[in-house]
């Protein structure tokens, strides 16, 4: 009897399994949802949620030059942090070379296909905000505590705040002290005067035929700073006449072309066949370049030779760059809160800033203490407070509307002086009246 009763318990269960399965099989057919496909359930809803955050994406595209070349991966790895902190905004960026760079940005603005934020360098800055073509800043909150002032304010135009600044730097005296060494000079200080400068440059000079001085490139942004170290500048204290041919600028002129054409302690175009200044001064034979901080990486990749840097000599004063780039929104873009986003991302975090010291590139407009500390450890050069200490001196470049006109006029009379094609009498002369003739002051 018990094996009987336990066959049929057995019966009575797997029948009560059968029935179970039937019922659970109908329920399914009705419609109901099996709990096997709940997963499939989670699954659509992440789905849908990534499609959600793809189309609350916006795309802010963004042009530059300054990351041309050695600077690109940094300006990449901005872009990697700040979309990492602002997953609901795209940066799409391009680089543009710097000499092609204005020429395709004139162009983009008058035809309506700007970027919805790009940068401007402060001598251009002024022309655009002029023109109308970009957005005001001040609708925006803009944090101000950790941006130097000079810099900040270097943006503005009628008292409107039109950009922020990406970065600033100036242009030091970067010299070989190998070659120092061996022509039996001692190093630049800081407290040197072109006489200085040109003494050194003459015994250097004498090493070989192959073998110069010093170079310091004749152009307008050389000259109007020449013209300012021996106590003259390009125009009148308010800004209403040029000043091109005052004496003292001839006389700052004469200095740079005899450094050619006379002592030759400087190398002619002739003479370089094509070559830089920078490669000449990277082929180790070049005494000292004037030129900017920018050419750090450069240097610091591409220098067998030891190198450092002196506050640039001056004659009856000294004057040193300030040179700043900066970064605007388009007018028109239809994405402006998060371009306002990026560029001051890229301005003034301290993230972004210690990427750009940490590769090199320039000098961020902050005042974060820590980012200086660490752009003061980086070697080469040694004498990095020189860049600091050359703050004491700077001077901007005096900013018309039609300043890359004004740039053009000069530099072509300047050319010729250097050239020995005419006097540098003659050369500003000229200059002065075809500037006084083609271009409107205030």
């Amino acid at each position: 009897m018990m094996r009987m009763f336990r066959g049929r318990k057995s019966v009575f269960i797997l029948s009560v399994i059968v029935v179970l399965a039937m019922v659970v099989g109908c329920s399914n057919n009705n419609g109901s949802k099996p709990v096997a496909s709940e997963p499939n359930k989670a699954t659509d809803q992440n789905k849908a949620t990534d499609q959600n955050k793809e189309k609350q994406q916006v795309t802010v595209k963004f042009t530059n030059f300054s990351a041309a070349g050695d600077a690109a991966p940094a300006l990449e790895a901005m872009r990697v942090k700040f979309e990492d902190l602002n997953p609901d905004i795209k940066v799409d960026i391009e680089t543009i070379g710097y000499d092609e760079y204005f020429t395709q940005m004139q162009t983009r603005v008058a035809g309506g296909t700007a970027p919805d934020a790009y940068e401007l360098n402060f001598e251009n800055f002024f022309s655009y905000a002029k023109k109308g073509v970009l957005k005001s800043l001040d609708e925006f909150s803009i944090d101000k505590s950790a941006l130097y002032e000079t810099a900040l304010n270097a943006f503005q135009s009628d008292g409107v705040q039109y950009g922020l600044p990406a970065s600033f730097s100036n242009v030091v005296l970067i010299y070989n002290k190998d070659l120092f060494d061996k022509a039996s000079v001692s190093y630049p200080t800081n407290d040197w005067t072109w006489k200085d400068m040109d003494e050194a440059g003459a015994k250097i000079r004498a090493l070989g035929n192959d073998i110069f001085g010093v170079h310091q490139s004749v152009q307008f942004f050389e000259f109007f700073k020449a013209a300012k170290q021996n106590g003259g500048g390009l125009l009148n204290a308010d800004g209403t006449a040029f000043t091109v041919n005052s004496p003292e600028n001839i006389g700052a002129l004469q200095h740079l072309a005899d450094r050619i054409n006379k002592s030759n302690i400087m190398a002619s175009d002739a003479q370089l066949s094509g070559m830089g200044d920078w490669d000449l001064f990277k082929s180790g034979r070049l005494g000292m370049i004037i030129t900017g901080i920018w050419a750090f990486p450069d240097f610091v990749e591409n220098v067998s030779f030891n190198w450092d840097i002196a506050v640039e000599p001056g004659n009856v004063q000294k004057a040193t760059h300030f040179f700043s780039n900066g970064y605007v929104i388009n007018k028109e873009s239809k994405v402006a809160d998060a371009a306002f986003k990026w560029i001051s991302f890229m301005s003034s975090s301290e993230e972004a800033a210690k990427i750009r010291v940490d590769a090199n590139w320039e000098l961020p407009a902050v005042t974060f203490a820590s980012v200086q500390e660490n752009y003061l450890k980086i070697t080469p050069p040694e004498n990095r407070e020189a860049v600091f200490e050359s703050l004491n001196y700077l001077m901007t470049p005096p900013v018309i509307e039609q300043f890359n006109e004004m740039n053009d006029i000069l530099s072509q009379h300047l050319s010729k002086a250097a050239q020995g094609v005419v006097s540098p009498e003659q050369a500003l002369s000229d200059a002065q009246k075809e500037l006084e003739s083609k271009i409107k002051l205030q």
